[in-house]
């Protein structure tokens, strides 16, 4: 691990924790741990930073995931399937990445997210309460999200990558009907199988800081936990405001960098 300043340790950790919450609740705490080890960390190569960050990133989403499960109404069999397609996606999104421009990609993403957050403020009952249970899902609905959530959004990840969580979770409450603390209960299962994944393939190329990940990740795990049991308590109306003020601050991350990159 490189020789890293007790005040940088200090702001990465809490950095690890707020992104660890963030995320638990409605995904996106990669838009700040990422950044953060990206400035804590100036001379670390950008393939350590990635794997770091994967390395934390998936023991505060199992930790999410595990809490989720206690307590909520969640398919697993589902969410696994789409944790694969997702995992297939991101692959493949990942090939193509190295022949498009960042640049060309974040101001369809910023329409995108404008018209989402639009589109929450505008439907007050958006994810507020499930209209069904996970039995009464249909094959073709189960499809749709392995092939559009999964794979699609798994292109997404692989391809440009930021706001994956916070997609997967209003993709999953509009394809399945489920309320927002199902649908990020869900989305957390499938962060974990496209984490794992890219895991695998970083500590693989040796581009992961365990030791920093391992410290990081306590951190990371605690404000997970936090985060999962409070989405749970405060149940959906809680998890919309948290997913606007996500929506909101992710648009604005892309626009300062598509402008003052």
């Amino acid at each position: 691990m490189p020789d890293i300043p007790m005040t940088t340790l200090i702001a990465l950790a809490v950095a690890a924790a707020a992104a660890g919450w963030i995320d638990a609740v409605v995904g996106g705490g990669g838009l700040l741990l990422l950044p953060a080890l990206l400035l804590g960390l100036p001379q670390a190569p950008a393939a350590q930073i990635l794997g770091t960050n994967k390395a934390v990133a998936i023991v505060g989403t199992t930790g999410a995931a595990v809490t989720y499960l206690r307590r909520a109404t969640v398919d697993i069999r589902t969410a696994v399937r789409i944790g694969l397609a997702a995992l297939a996606g991101s692959t493949l999104g990942a090939f193509f990445a190295a022949g498009i421009s960042s640049s060309v990609l974040r101001p369809v993403i910023m329409v995108v997210l404008v018209g989402v957050a639009a589109f929450v403020l505008l439907r007050p009952g958006f994810g507020t309460a499930g209209t069904e249970r996970p039995a009464e899902i249909t094959r073709a609905r189960i499809l749709t999200a392995v092939v559009l959530v999964g794979g699609g959004i798994g292109f997404y990840d692989g391809l440009f990558g930021p706001g994956t969580g916070t997609f997967l979770v209003l993709a999953l409450t509009a394809v399945l009907h489920l309320d927002l603390v199902a649908a990020s209960a869900t989305a957390k299962v499938v962060n974990v199988c496209t984490n794992a994944g890219a895991l695998a393939m970083f500590a693989y190329q040796g581009s992961v800081l365990w030791q920093l990940a391992a410290a990081l990740a306590v951190f990371n795990l605690a404000g997970a936990t936090v985060g999962a049991r409070m989405a749970l308590s405060k149940g959906s109306g809680f998890v919309r405001g948290v997913l606007l003020t996500v929506v909101l601050g992710l648009v604005a991350k892309l626009a300062f960098d598509q402008w003052a990159g």
